[in-house]
């Protein structure tokens, strides 16, 4: 229980952040159902006024929190020592503002949802100067590759700044089933996001979506599958598995959005072939790249023999 009013001014470090966001950071442990309720409710002020989720602050702003009771805390949680140890022997670049970590294939960029441990949780266990880090970008947990972490709230804000007006590239691998045609290089589509039953994420297309566009390039193929280059201009969720799997050439091992019938005869590489290969921010002088996992070259080979 937070049982008095607390007033926050805001610094330098958090111009531009969403007010939601910056809630979600600063009182850990409290749902976030929780702090939308009091920014809806109007019980959160900003220089006395109401303000909306999605309020950017400004510096010198004075933020009102008000008391707060509620029944349910995150608890407490342990986070493996050898997931830990994975993850630093997974970094590919570490400065004073951000680390770059090649996310492994099936460990989520955060925890919610129902997955208690992400990768930010654990790389916040680090150590004492790991403790405030925040993640730049999400990546699902099925792919593998490029994932940046910011130490520096001034170098996350700089960062979404960048990535919202367009200019961070990111370049994917994938394995895809089928013979993917050479003259198939531009794909835009209309993608809508809901949620399925399960609570989880599901995209497809719709006339009333957000426009989504990518850029493909075929670098190998073997008897039944393409593997690609894919980088895309928009960032939308699942992009890259949505219209591989509408143009009719499904991610190998994409369970959501691929055939069951066709992802069973690769069964034994336990792992969805998608993979976040490069990721540029060039006015932050950001440049990491991931280099190409083993299973990608395995994969050919294995179904030139069936």
């Amino acid at each position: 229980m937070l049982d008095k009013v607390r007033k926050i001014k805001i610094s330098e470090d958090f111009n531009g952040q969403r007010i939601d966001n910056f809630l979600i950071n600063l009182l850990k442990g409290i749902p976030k159902s929780k702090i939308y309720s009091i920014i809806r409710k109007g019980e959160v002020r900003v220089d006395g006024s109401r303000k909306k989720p999605s309020y950017k602050l400004v510096k010198g702003n004075e933020v009102r929190i008000p008391p707060l009771e509620f029944d349910e805390v995150d608890q407490p949680r342990f986070i493996p020592k050898n997931l830990i140890n994975l993850l630093k022997n997974k970094v590919i670049f570490e400065n004073d503002d951000y680390l770059a970590i090649e996310k492994p294939c099936g460990i989520a960029s955060h925890g919610g949802s129902g997955i208690k441990i992400g990768l930010i949780e654990a790389v916040r266990n680090f150590g004492r100067n790991y403790r405030e880090c925040k993640l730049v970008h999400r990546l699902d947990k099925d792919t593998s590759g490029c994932q940046i972490i910011s130490k520096k709230q001034q170098f996350l804000r700089k960062c979404n700044e960048e990535i919202r007006l367009g200019r961070s590239f990111k370049e994917y691998l994938a394995v895809v089933n089928g013979n993917w045609p050479e003259s198939k290089k531009r794909i835009s589509s209309s993608l809508v996001k809901t949620k399925n039953l399960k609570g989880e994420n599901f995209v497809f297309e719709n006339p009333e979506g957000k426009e989504s566009i990518s850029i493909f390039k075929v670098l190998k193929k073997s008897k039944n599958l393409s593997k690609l280059s894919c980088n895309i201009i928009t960032g939308r969720t699942h992009q890259i598995r949505v219209q591989t799997s509408s143009e009719g050439y499904s991610i190998v091992g994409d369970s959501k959005y691929g055939k069951r019938e066709l992802n069973k005869k690769y069964n034994q590489f336990q792992r969805m072939f998608l993979h976040s290969f490069k990721l540029n921010i060039p006015n932050l002088n950001v440049m990491i790249e991931a280099k190409e996992p083993e299973e990608f070259k395995k994969i050919l080979k294995f179904d030139e023999t069936l």
